[in-house]
Formats: structure tokens, sequence, C-alpha cells
């Protein structure tokens, strides 16, 4: 690890209402997956870190489930997650769909109500990126939004970006490198994350979970890794995991007619697995109901959600 004096050594918060693209925007940054993306909103339940390694500093992101209004003991425990974040970081990054907010501006302080209140009373340096300009070839579209946005919260700095596209992402590293306090670095730097392999997989199994179903099934599944076996003699990990549903329709709904939506949940989560581990991996996948799980804290936690 880097002790230089001179080494800069931070955690950054990505908050930001649902579908902003923030976890796009992390995977983007550190370069490699390590935070599931999917169209729909509410996919991130936990905080995911990720570790970008820059010349002369070190850059923890925290990327957090979106800010939402929805009610219950799932929404609850995620907001938690958002509002530890918030309290552990050295600069606060919001995130924010620029496209959307230009398209239905009434959206914006709906969607901000919350991050509003607290923001306005925090001295740490913000950083308002908007996001998705790709979405549109006529830039100078942003000017009003960019005003309203300076308005609401005046001591920002606004960042114009892309994060599907990488488009100044460089620049915004830089930027928050400026803003880092010094300290050594905290992580090696082979490290691109804190989650464990076992989260990841578990996390990307329910990422092809949200891929493949519809409607209100993803919002109501969660995966738990019951056996993991490295095989060592035969090469191959060896993976056992639950898919627990709300309800008994859903759970035909992920099995699918005649197997074939688990079949095609599991190979491709199979295939993603693998690659993350560099090794054959078999993968088992069972699916159970547990009705009312999202309403039960205790389950909740016992699947590592809700604040550390």
């Amino acid at each position: 690890m880097t002790h230089d004096k001179e080494h800069r050594c931070g955690w950054v918060a990505i908050m930001g209402p649902p579908n902003a693209g923030k976890s796009t925007l992390l995977n983007a940054l550190i370069g490699q997956k390590v935070s599931i993306v999917t169209p729909r909103a509410q996919t991130t339940r936990n905080r995911i870190v990720g570790i970008l390694n820059e010349p002369g500093a070190q850059i923890m992101f925290m990327d957090t489930p979106g800010l939402t209004r929805a009610r219950g003991h799932l929404p609850k425990m995620m907001l938690q997650s958002v509002w530890q974040s918030m309290d552990t970081a050295d600069v606060l990054l919001l995130i924010l769909d620029c496209d959307l907010y230009l398209r239905k501006p009434e959206f914006l302080e709906r969607d901000t109500e919350a991050l509003a209140r607290a923001l306005a009373v925090d001295a740490r340096p913000l950083i308002g990126l908007v996001n998705k300009v790709d979405k549109f070839a006529d830039k100078s579209r942003m000017l009003p939004l960019l005003e309203r946005l300076q308005s609401m919260w005046p001591k920002a700095e606004l960042f114009p970006a892309s994060a599907l596209l990488r488009d100044g992402l460089p620049e915004l590293a830089a930027l928050i490198v400026k803003k880092l306090p010094a300290g050594p670095a905290q992580f090696p730097e082979e490290q691109l994350s804190t989650a464990s392999v076992r989260f990841m997989a578990a996390e990307i199994i329910r990422e092809k979970l949200f891929l493949h179903l519809v409607q209100e099934v993803p919002y109501s599944v969660a995966v738990e890794i019951e056996i993991w076996e490295d095989m060592e003699d035969e090469g191959r990990t060896l993976i056992h995991a639950a898919i627990y549903v709300g309800r008994p329709s859903h759970k035909a709904m992920v099995i699918g007619k005649g197997g074939a939506g688990i079949k095609a949940i599991g190979s491709s989560a199979r295939q993603e697995i693998q690659a993350l581990l560099e090794r054959k991996v078999h993968l088992e996948l069972w699916v159970k109901v547990r009705e009312h799980w999202t309403e039960d804290p205790h389950f909740m936690r016992s699947l590592g959600l809700g604040p550390e």
C-alpha cells in the first residue's frame, strides 16, 4: 500500500433516485462489473463498494440503493444503507437522469426531496453528476436544467456526463481526487471491491432473474448461496443457491414452462460466475416460497440486506 504523505484516499457516496445510472457509473469508473445493472428500478439493495486506484490516490465508491418513497421493511432497510453511506463519505456524488428531467421536469423535486433536505445542511464536497447526456444531441437543452439544479444546490459542482459511454469519467475521477483528504491507501491496488465472490455470485443470479422476469416478480425475489464448495481436485466450484419468492404463483413464473425459465437463468448466471472465478462452475438453483419475506427484518438481515 502507498504511504506517501501526498497521497489522497477517501470514500465517495454515489446517491440518487432509482434508475439514474448509479451502478452503471460505478462499473464504468472501476473498469469492471462490481455492481449488477438492470433496466428495473431498485435493482441495487445493498451498499456496493468499488475501489479505484488513480495516480497518487485511492477512491472507494459506495453504490447505494435508489432513494424511493416506497413503504415497507425492505425499502426502509435499503434507505438505511443510503444514509449510512452518506454518513461515512468524504465526498457526496449525486447522480441524476437529465434526460428524464428534461422530458418530465415536474419529477425532479419529487425524486430528490429527501436528499435535498439532507444536502442543504451538509458542508462536505458535493458533485452533481448530470447523467445520460448521450440521450439527446442538442446539449443546449440542458441549460435550464443546470440552472435549476444550481439553484437547488448552490455549492454543488455540476458535471454533465454519460456513464454508459464513459464520456467525461476520467475528468470526473480527477475532480473527485482533488476533493479527497490526504491519507494512505486502505486497500491493496489489485482489489476492486469489498464484496466477496460469494456475494457477487448471488448478485449475478439475482441480476439474471431481474432480466428474465416481468412485472412485480423481481422485487419479491432474493438469492441465498447455501453451498459453496471449491473442488480443487476437479478444478471446479460447486454452488447451490436458493431463490426465494413471495408467492407460489411467482415460483411457477421463475421455473417457467417445462423448467425453461430456471434453466435459462441458471445457464446465463453460470457463464458469468465462471468468468468471475476463472474456473468451471456447477450451479444448482432451487426456488423456494417464503411469503412476506420483504416484511421480515430478521430474514432480510440473514441475506445481508440493510446497513452493515
